[in-house]
């Protein structure tokens, strides 16, 4: 009988790996629709409201100049509510109010005597300088709707994309049919090897058979001298990692714990430039950067019981934001609805993040107001961090790196200068480094 070799045919291959392709092209080229634009209406239509008032854009500009620190638009704070003022009182009473309250409380009027009792008799500064124009742009500001949080215009957008879609074929419909078809060939392919086997088998046709080889684990086995090899590379490759691994002990690089109460750096000291120096104030002093007291979040946090609906992100929501600015008032005791304090507190239960050993002494005073270093430096870009991790090694190895890189700093420090004057001529330098000056001597670091 003749024998004959039995392959598979490339054609086979072929078609398959055509199927694949159309099944991810369909996939590529599938066009997301177009947004609904019934979002961007409401928010031109929130825009225009107030628009008979006056300009709400100039209004915005001066009620946080002139108005921010003691009312808010939507909620009390040291004065009331501004949103709804034009439905309480007339345009006349606001702008005689805004130019001189005192005047009016002592003539005896009853609303204004009314407000003045109502929030702990806390005069009103008089804006006299305020034309009609200027009051009527800041009322068409507080006289806005209420802003709607970003995830319901997310969620709105959403709706419209579905809605969007039922219109034409679903991706997912287009895929499963595509995937039906693929499992349809491929059943078709393994019937047809299967009938050309019993077709060869009943013609006397010899199909070939595979021979019996030596299993590879026992050919390697019987070769001495790849064993040898293969036993010294993984030894060195086993060494390798076990030192790795032990010299990472102790090192918290990228360490994000979550906190009691969200803090959002990049809202802080990003967006709104707050120097590190006013919450952390023991850094310019003392040995430790310290934790900021509750007292100066309240600092700022007394006339900010909500965020901007602006500052949201994808992953939070200015309801989080909002929420986390209640659990700072529900920790110091205030009531925002009478701007009191109740005198009942609770104990916030920060997690330490950069934590170094016990036998390691750093000083931040030192590096921060002698050597004007930056917090950046050792913190890494905390202005664009939301949650706080731990940047830098901080090992023993990375600070003596520092010191060898980092020059000193010689402005208006004449005990610099005269250690600077002696030690360049004996380096033969023009700049010191923290190392010429004793920044590697042991003592240095270690108690």
């Amino acid at each position: 009988m003749k024998k004959v070799k039995f392959r598979h045919s490339t054609s086979w291959l072929l078609l398959l790996s055509l199927v694949l392709l159309l099944s991810f092209s369909s996939y590529s080229f599938a066009q997301d629709q177009p947004a609904d634009p019934a979002t961007e209406q409401a928010a031109e239509g929130a825009a225009d409201s107030g628009s008979d008032l006056g300009d709400p854009a100039a209004g915005k500009s001066l009620f946080n100049t002139l108005c921010a620190a003691c009312h808010k638009p939507y909620s009390k704070a040291i004065g009331p509510a501004l949103n709804g003022i034009t439905d309480r009182q007339s345009r006349e009473w606001i702008e005689t109010w805004v130019r001189n309250s005192a005047a009016m409380i002592a003539s005896g009027d009853a609303d204004a005597v009314a407000i003045y009792e109502e929030y702990n008799k806390t005069n009103m500064p008089a804006f006299p300088q305020l034309s009609s124009d200027d009051i009527g742009n800041i009322l068409a500001y507080v006289e806005q709707p209420k802003p709607t949080a970003p995830t319901a215009a997310a969620g709105a957008s959403a709706e419209g994309d579905q809605s969007a879609n039922v219109g034409g074929v679903s991706n997912n419909i287009i895929l499963a049919v595509l995937a039906f078809v693929l499992l349809m060939l491929l059943v078709i392919l393994f019937l047809v090897n299967k009938t050309l086997r019993k077709f060869a088998v009943a013609s006397g046709v010899q199909l070939p058979v595979a021979e019996k080889r030596t299993p590879i684990w026992k050919a390697f086995a019987e070769n001495q001298f790849l064993v040898l090899v293969s036993a010294i590379v993984v030894l060195l490759a086993s060494g390798y990692f076990v030192y790795g691994f032990l010299m990472q002990v102790g090192i918290d690089q990228g360490y994000e714990p979550i906190q009691p109460i969200h803090y959002s750096h990049r809202i802080h000291a990003g967006d709104n430039q707050i120097e590190c120096k006013y919450c952390h104030s023991s850094v310019r002093t003392s040995k430790h950067s310290g934790i900021p007291s509750l007292n100066v979040c309240m600092n700022c946090h007394k006339s900010i019981a909500e965020v901007a609906p602006e500052t949201a992100t994808e992953d939070y929501s200015k309801e989080f934001y909002d929420m986390e600015i209640s659990k700072l008032y529900d920790a110091v005791g205030w009531d925002p609805a009478t701007q009191s304090y109740s005198g009942e507190t609770k104990p916030v239960k920060w997690v330490r993040i950069h934590n170094l050993p016990d036998f390691v002494y750093f000083n931040h005073s030192q590096h921060v107001t002698v050597a004007g270093i930056e917090c950046q430096k050792c913190h890494g870009p905390i202005q664009e961090m939301e949650v706080v991790s731990q940047y830098a090694p901080l090992t023993m190895g990375w600070c003596i790196n520092c010191h060898r890189e980092t020059k000193v700093r010689m402005e208006g420090n004449e005990y610099y200068e005269k250690v600077h004057e002696e030690l360049s001529k004996k380096y033969g330098v023009e700049e010191l480094t923290i190392a010429q000056m004793g920044g590697l001597e042991c003592g240095k670091c270690h108690y």
